[in-house]
C-alpha cells in the first residue's frame, strides 16, 4: 500500500504563489506515474498537471498552463506543484494521486490508483 501526503496548502492573494509537495511512502512498484488534481466546492474533481515515470514529460490544464509547474524527485518519493500567478477561481481542495505501473499521464482522476487527503487552496481577490 502507498500512502500520499500532500502540504503546502493554505490561503494567498490573488497573484500570489504557492507550493504543493507530496510526499510518498509505503510499497511502490518500479514505475508510476503522479498527478495532481483538484475539486472546488460542487465540482467535480479536475485534472491539473501530471508528470511521467522519467519527469521527461509534463501535462497541464489549458487553466493552468503557463502559471504551474508540476515537478519530481523520485529519489525522495516527492511530486511538488509550484503555483504562481494564482487567481481565485484556482481555489479547491488539490489531491496528489499515483498511477502505478505506467509511464504516461492519463487525465482521468478513475485510472489513479492512490490518493492523498488533500490540500485546501484559497486565492483571495
Amino acid at each position: 500500500q502507498v500512502q500520499l501526503v500532500e502540504s503546502g496548502g493554505g490561503l494567498v492573494q490573488a497573484g500570489g504563489s504557492l507550493r504543493l509537495s507530496c510526499a510518498a511512502s509505503g510499497r511502490t512498484s518500479s514505475t508510476y506515474v503522479m498527478g495532481w488534481f483538484r475539486q472546488a466546492p460542487g465540482k467535480e474533481r479536475e485534472f491539473v498537471a501530471g508528470i511521467s515515470w522519467s519527469g521527461g514529460s509534463t501535462y497541464y490544464a489549458d487553466s493552468v498552463k503557463g502559471r504551474f509547474t508540476i515537478s519530481r524527485d523520485n529519489a525522495k518519493n516527492t511530486v511538488y506543484l509550484q503555483m504562481n500567478s494564482l487567481k481565485p477561481e484556482d481555489t479547491a481542495v488539490y489531491y496528489c494521486a499515483r498511477r502505478k505501473d505506467a509511464i504516461v499521464v492519463v487525465t482521468t482522476y478513475k485510472r489513479y490508483d492512490y490518493w492523498g487527503q488533500g490540500t485546501q487552496v484559497t486565492v483571495s481577490s
